[in-house]
């Protein structure tokens, strides 16, 4: 199973273009998550009180933990996110936070290091930038979850950047992610 985890809330986003042509080259069928409409909602005390007392009964099918287990299931993971910021949309960490569950998508190894329960092969970061990309603020983190905490063993970024600065033509940019996609 692919799913789809999309973080862009402009309804002609460049970034769902770029991932959505990913997702056609995929092919298949997808389960997507739209942030925008999910609203993932922060762990602030009274959720995170909640949501350890429901890991400590082993509690994994409470409606809370939807999305943690929709994650752990997918094979494929696509993750569209713009460069805001330097940084990417407070919806997807809302969202990571959310799915993070230990026992559910990551344990702790005896060593006290977190391992991985996600059946997941892949995830692709698909990212745009007004200007220049610098991959440590958004997908260097996520691949760091995905790798060390998720067991997923290959990552791969997907970006268009310089999309906003005078000189540059976005849409010849955009149109050339998508075709080196499809090369």
């Amino acid at each position: 199973m692919i799913l789809y985890v999309n973080a862009c809330v402009r309804a002609e986003s460049r970034t769902d273009r770029i991932a959505r042509a990913l997702l056609g080259k995929l092919g298949g069928e997808f389960e997507e998550v739209r942030l925008a409409e999910e609203k993932p909602e922060p762990l602030s005390g009274e959720r995170l009180e909640r949501r350890t007392a429901l890991i400590e009964k082993g509690d994994y099918s409470d409606p809370m933990f939807r999305c943690a287990r929709q994650f752990r299931a997918a094979e494929i993971i696509v993750i569209a996110a713009p460069f805001w910021d330097f940084s990417f949309p407070a919806l997807l960490k809302d969202y990571l936070e959310n799915i993070y569950v230990t026992g559910l998508v990551s344990a702790y190894g005896p060593d006290g290091m977190p391992r991985g329960l996600c059946r997941g092969k892949k995830l692709y970061y698909v990212t745009t930038a007004g200007g220049p990309y610098f991959a440590e603020y958004s997908y260097d983190y996520v691949r760091a979850l995905a790798v060390q905490c998720f067991g997923i063993p290959e990552t791969e970024l997907i970006k268009a950047e310089m999309l906003d600065v005078e000189g540059f033509d976005a849409e010849a940019i955009v149109s050339e992610t998508i075709r080196r996609l499809n090369g």
